[in-house]
């Protein structure tokens, strides 16, 4: 990934709530651009929540031009027929993405939570301090599908600019901390 100028767009999929992220990276440096959340509940026809997905990514990729495409994995639970919506709506997502020339990327929601925290087991509350103290953001969102969606943009950005994705071998921390000092807050 080039870094002088990326644009990240990380998708939160849901059928009910449908959060968004975008980040900017200049020079190393990871800055949010927008979040938020396309409210669905309000539509009682699946096609139509799906078609209004769609149009929201392709409307985000209008505004703002990402030049990556990030989206949370669907985690295995009990519900098969929450699995199936989650899973169509993650597709429609991803349809709209590619439709821009975007291939995505998927993380699974313990690997986006390790990314940014450091435990994959975090909740969504201690993703979103996390953010606010690596992003400088002080506002509140009104559904933590916003700050999950800018956590899958986050936790993209760093995994393609880690250590085992770039080349470059550590030994130990203090090579890890050389080779990764934009990740250090002072």
């Amino acid at each position: 990934m080039n870094r002088n100028s990326e644009i990240i767009l990380g998708i939160d999929p849901g059928t009910i709530v449908l959060g968004y992220g975008i980040i900017q990276i200049e020079k190393n440096k990871p800055k949010l651009l927008e979040m938020g959340v396309l409210k669905l509940s309000k539509y009682k026809d699946a096609n139509v929540r799906l078609q209004m997905i769609y149009n929201k990514i392709g409307e985000l990729n209008r505004a703002f031009k990402p030049t990556q495409f990030a989206i949370e994995a669907p985690f295995f639970g009990k519900n098969v027929q929450s699995m199936l919506k989650l899973g169509r709506a993650q597709g429609v997502a991803i349809a709209a993405a590619m439709q821009v020339g975007l291939s995505a990327t998927e993380y699974s929601p313990k690997k986006i939570k390790q990314s940014i925290t450091g435990n994959g087991n975090a909740t969504k509350e201690q993703v979103w301090k996390m953010l606010q103290q690596t992003l400088l953001f002080k506002d509140e969102p009104e559904f933590l599908d916003a700050t999950d969606a800018v956590a899958v943009a986050l936790c993209h950005y760093y995994q393609s600019n880690s250590i085992g994705n770039s080349g470059v071998k550590a030994n130990g921390w203090e090579s890890f901390l050389k080779n990764n000092a934009h990740r250090i807050k002072k």
